[in-house]
């Protein structure tokens, strides 16, 4: 997300979504932010054969794309746009089988140097049923944090 939205710009929706199309990946995969703000963004990516694993469940690069960038735009709400991730860890739960991946972060704690976050990765079969498939967690750090160690 980093350079992708303009300082200046409002942090909505349709910034995150113009933030998020910036990035090739993000057009490969075609994600698309479905909720920005409040502390909370929520990505989805239609499941489609090319995102598959040979075992037929969506790849895991594909789980952890959707949790890295999903917990940077939820810090994004709380840091502004000029940030970068310092690091995240996911857990795979289960098999990621459905119609559609649906990343859902939201902000657990935000200072001036870091925001923690969380997020929850689920599928939604074609009754519309959603399952959790795997769980994240990360920190986002602004590019302009004062020098020091974290708050």
């Amino acid at each position: 997300m980093a350079g992708a939205v303009q300082e200046s710009a409002a942090l909505d929706l349709v910034a995150a979504q113009q933030g998020l199309d910036a990035q090739p990946f993000s057009r490969l995969v075609r994600a698309r932010i479905t909720e920005f703000g409040g502390g909370a963004a929520t990505l989805e990516i239609d499941i489609r054969d090319e995102l598959l694993q040979q075992h037929g469940f969506v790849h895991g690069g594909v789980l952890s794309y959707a949790a890295d960038n999903t917990l940077t735009f939820a810090a994004a709400t709380a840091l502004g746009p000029a940030i970068v991730t310092g690091g995240f860890s996911i857990q795979y739960l289960r098999p990621a089988l459905g119609r559609t991946l649906r990343a859902r972060a939201e902000v657990v704690q935000a200072g001036r140097r870091q925001a923690v976050c969380r997020c929850d990765l689920t599928v939604i079969d074609d009754a519309g049923e959603e399952s959790v498939c795997a769980v994240a967690q990360g920190t986002v750090l602004p590019l302009n944090a004062p020098a020091g160690g974290s708050e």
